[in-house]
């Protein structure tokens, strides 16, 4: 009887994008799954994890369902929770953006996703958003994937 010695190489890689949003609007959603998507490609890893995040307080990411409605209902009960108005103590720094620090706790400040076969490993419906709240400026967002490449 022989001895068969096997021996198994894990390697573990990071890699590391920035996605770059100036949006038109103060507030906005922005669906950005093909753009993270296109970066797990990249990535060369083949089972692991996606992390995206804002690199800003005033800003969001979130995974739901890419509908218009839901959108629309996302925004309004973000709205009637932090309501933009000039009451806020942060407002007397002499900046007039608590509201979307506000909104931005509400959402998620970053998500991990699973990656599996070098594919973002989504559910039938998900769908990953940047929210802006104060926007029409340069805002960046970190997508590092970690896991074991093929």
């Amino acid at each position: 009887m022989s001895n068969i010695v096997r021996e198994v190489k894990t390697v573990m890689k990071s890699y590391t994008e920035y996605l770059t949003f100036k949006t038109s609007a103060r507030y906005e959603m922005v669906h950005i799954t093909s753009e993270v998507e296109a970066i797990v490609r990249r990535s060369g890893v083949d089972d692991g994890l996606c992390f995206v995040s804002p690199m800003h307080i005033t800003a969001a990411i979130y995974v739901n369902d890419f509908q218009d409605g839901l959108i629309e209902d996302i925004s309004v009960w973000l709205e009637k929770l932090a309501p933009r108005f000039p009451g806020y103590k942060h407002h007397q720094t002499g900046e007039d953006n608590a509201d979307a620090h506000l909104k931005a706790l509400l959402l998620h400040h970053e998500t991990t996703l699973p990656v599996t076969k070098g594919r973002l490993d989504l559910g039938t419906w998900q769908r990953v958003f940047y929210a802006e709240f104060d926007g029409q400026r340069s805002k960046r967002v970190i997508v590092k994937v970690l896991g074991v490449g093929k």
